[in-house]
């Protein structure tokens, strides 16, 4: 918020709490504090919340997803200039698009009789031609030349069958755009190998998931990596890692993931000139290198490293 604000441009901001004894009290449904916030600002930004695993609750991040039909999560995986990785001398620029709303987080699984499960996955032709078309738009707006569409319908021959049948359809519409298609094993492994040949990912939900964090691992992890979650009406923005408790109050949380989704948040909002100015700042703090956190090879607390963020902008 600091980082945003000394961009110049003026915020009204609404802020909600939302954590787990929150999450316990709601009977672990999504606040009404929260829903009638969005319903006014339909824009979010949002910071990590810890969901019990293998408790029986729907993720917070998947209920939203849901309740506000944010059907595009987006995320930009690129190098950062001065920043030590095993990939630090590759040009790593890619956008992965995710279809947001359904594949096996649908949510249904039934326990058909004792420990045998059953789980359904879901693909349908609305919503594979929406986040088709949506990733081919923002390819054509931005001047990105590929887009590959990553699946295993060579196993799952009808569910990722129609996905991959209406992305064929929308790049018949982008003739200007290279296209191509992997399966997700081999997709896996060519981003490890050579990760500078992809510009657009394109995928269902679940490949989306461990491909984008697969993604963020060769420019130096969550840290660091922003997130959109993209609907006709409502935008929430986030920072893709975990809540992380055990540094919780440490002041050495990197801000970078949040500040960057930040940079995402202005774009959507046609603040470009305040989004351009965030970004850059955060590009030369990281290019000198004297003031990042302990997760990228430095010893700055947060507050330091937002400072240093915030001077460049002056």
């Amino acid at each position: 918020m600091q980082a945003l604000e000394a961009t110049g441009v003026k915020f009204a901001w609404e802020r909600v709490e939302l954590n787990a004894k929150i999450l316990e009290q709601s009977g672990f449904e999504l606040p009404q504090a929260l829903l009638d916030s969005l319903e006014r600002t339909h824009v979010g930004l949002k910071g990590p919340v810890t969901t019990p695993i293998a408790g029986g609750f729907q993720s917070i991040n998947v209920a939203l997803r849901k309740k506000l039909d944010l059907f595009a999560n987006v995320r930009p995986v690129r190098t950062l200039p001065g920043l030590r990785t095993r990939y630090q001398d590759l040009p790593i620029d890619m956008v992965i698009f995710r279809e947001n709303t359904e594949d096996l987080y649908a949510g249904l699984e039934h326990e058909v009789v004792t420990d045998v499960v059953t789980s359904l996955k879901v693909i349908t032709r609305r919503a594979s031609i929406r986040i088709a078309r949506f990733a081919f738009q923002y390819a054509q707006k931005t001047g990105r030349k590929r887009i590959t569409a990553v699946h295993k319908a060579n196993i799952m021959k009808l569910g990722d069958g129609l996905f991959l049948r209406c992305a064929r359809e929308i790049a018949r519409r982008y003739p200007d755009i290279e296209y191509k298609e992997l399966i997700v094993d081999n997709a896996a492994m060519q981003l490890v190998m050579r990760p500078e040949q992809f510009d657009v990912l394109l995928m269902p939900n679940l490949y989306g998931d461990i491909i984008s964090d697969l993604a963020a691992g060769l420019v130096g992890g969550l840290g660091i990596v922003p997130g959109a979650n993209l609907g006709d009406r409502d935008a929430i923005f986030e920072a893709v890692h975990g809540s992380a408790p055990d540094i919780a109050g440490k002041g050495i949380a990197n801000p970078t993931a949040l500040m960057q989704s930040g940079v995402m948040m202005l774009t959507h909002l046609g603040e470009l000139e305040a989004a351009q100015r965030l970004q850059q700042a955060i590009l030369d703090v990281y290019r000198e290198g004297r003031n990042l956190t302990p997760d990228v090879g430095g010893a700055a607390t947060t507050g330091e490293f937002t400072a240093a963020v915030i001077a460049k902008m002056k």
